[in-house]
């Protein structure tokens, strides 16, 4: 089975082409979720964050404080390093497990952090989906509520797309212009014929 990556910028589009591969029988393993509940289930990954960023970084239930994580990282990039130093070889560890279990001809691990986190190393081939900068900042205020100052702030501390498309096999356009159905339907036809 073929391991491939699939990443972009925030605001790409990452998820929503995820959808039509899953529609094509391919299942995804999606790190920025996974990451998310191996940071409540992880005892010693949680441990870890607790240590790095104080007992905010959980609510009292448990459960993640994203916001409180979000404001300490997104303008602290030495801290961002190190939170994930600590979170990206648990992800690595959890995917790898997934990728064992597939029986399909390939199967998909969506990453925003993909090339930032080494996570190509492990992988047969990477897919980038790429959207106009003000086309993604519009869908991710859309999305999230967010300012468009928070969402530069998320985007400054990601790859630029010059940068992923040099690392890339495939590239997927994700503006309002191009249609997404084609492109993935092409892409799916080449990697069933290289797991052949």
């Amino acid at each position: 089975m073929i391991k491939i990556g699939i990443t972009g910028g925030i605001g790409s589009g990452k998820t929503t082409v995820c959808k039509i591969f899953e529609t094509l029988g391919i299942p995804v393993y999606y790190a920025d979720s996974r990451a998310k509940r191996l940071m409540t289930s992880n005892k010693p990954l949680k441990k870890a964050i607790i240590a790095l960023l104080g007992k905010e970084a959980y609510f009292k239930n448990g459960r993640l404080n994203r916001k409180y994580i979000g404001n300490c990282v997104f303008n602290d990039k030495e801290l961002l390093k190190k939170l994930n130093a600590l979170v990206h070889p648990v992800v690595h560890q959890d995917s790898k497990a997934w990728f064992d279990i597939q029986k399909t001809p390939y199967a998909l691990k969506e990453a925003a952090l993909l090339f930032e986190s080494n996570g190509h190393l492990f992988l047969d081939k990477v897919i980038t989906v790429l959207a106009d900068q003000d086309e993604r900042i519009r869908r991710v205020i859309e999305r999230d509520g967010s300012s468009k100052k928070d969402v530069i702030a998320r985007m400054n501390n990601q790859w630029k797309d010059s940068q992923r498309i040099e690392k890339s096999d495939f590239i997927i356009e994700n503006n309002r212009k191009e249609l997404l159905i084609p492109q993935i339907m092409q892409i799916h036809k080449e990697l069933l014929k290289l797991s052949r």
